[in-house]
């Protein structure tokens, strides 16, 4: 363990506890800034792992999640921000974390030790060759994840590795190894901090570039999103005012008309039909937006 870089000293922050709260804030902050370069230098890796992410997902497969106490949790968050943004449906994108839903709010002794934990969730979500799953370990070596893996490759599941050290354990089970070396972390070992934000940002990559290659956006507007609440219907009515030029008023009525579904609201407006020749047009064009109002 002493030889991970997540787990070493690190030398810049040996007095911290010396400095004043205004200089711990700005430390932290430097240490930081070290993050995006480190995320950068992985574009390669990302961008492979989308375009698989994306191709399975086309094809009947599903993206899931897995990893222990901060990297599980931030599995389960991207994965759960997925249906109110992109109107998946829940089990597209799936997060699980070692020791279950309770985990999320307790550490659970031992969970991410326990490899048959790891083959029994997987099992229980019903992991197919169709599937990608990605491990998520800063460490790149957390029992839980590598079984996890290993269990993806026997069943023919691409497996993808998150960690934040270099040649680490998950290269010899994954497919391809996402791995932002961020350095040591202000307080050593704490890996909810550099880490778990390299990580984070990997996982947005990870969805949101997949959502966009899936045609779940139109531009940079997230047309397929699901207004369930005030903020989202607001945001439903801005969106389809600014894409098919018509007032609010007009896109608030629209929205309505068409059962609420952005998309079917925009070709509606842009192509002067009704809503079952709008939705029949998406579908001919694989949900595809841009695609539609081109036909």
């Amino acid at each position: 363990m002493q030889q991970l870089t997540t787990e070493q000293s690190n030398p810049i922050t040996s007095d911290i506890d010396a400095l004043s709260t205004l200089e711990i804030i700005q430390l932290m902050n430097a240490e930081d800034n070290k993050i995006a370069a480190a995320v950068e230098h992985e574009s390669a890796a990302i961008a492979t792992a989308v375009d698989v992410i994306a191709d399975r997902l086309s094809n009947g497969g599903r993206l899931l999640y897995l990893g222990a106490g901060t990297s599980g949790r931030l599995g389960v968050l991207d994965a759960s921000e997925c249906p109110p943004t992109f109107n998946t449906p829940p089990e597209l994108v799936v997060g699980i974390i070692a020791g279950g839903f309770s985990a999320l709010t307790s550490a659970i002794e031992g969970a991410e030790d326990d490899e048959q934990a790891a083959i029994a969730d997987l099992t229980q979500h019903q992991l197919t060759h169709r599937d990608v799953l990605v491990g998520i370990a800063s460490s790149g070596r957390t029992p839980y994840v590598m079984s996890g893996l290993r269990h993806a490759k026997v069943l023919g599941a691409y497996a993808i590795g998150i960690t934040c050290n270099r040649q680490s354990e998950l290269e010899s089970v994954a497919d391809v190894v996402i791995a932002p070396i961020v350095g040591p972390e202000v307080i050593s070992g704490s890996t909810r901090l550099k880490a778990g934000t390299a990580t984070k940002m990997v996982l947005n990559m990870l969805t949101t570039a997949t959502m966009v290659k899936l045609g779940k956006t139109y531009g940079n507007w997230m047309v397929d999103l699901r207004a369930s609440n005030v903020k989202l219907k607001a945001r439903s009515i801005r969106i389809v005012s600014s894409i098919a030029q018509v007032d609010e008023h007009q896109a608030a009525e629209l929205l309505e008309n068409c059962r609420g579904e952005v998309k079917t609201a925009i070709v509606s407006a842009m192509r002067s039909l009704n809503y079952a020749e709008a939705r029949s047009l998406l579908e001919n064009s694989a949900g595809r937006l841009r695609a539609a109002l081109t036909l």
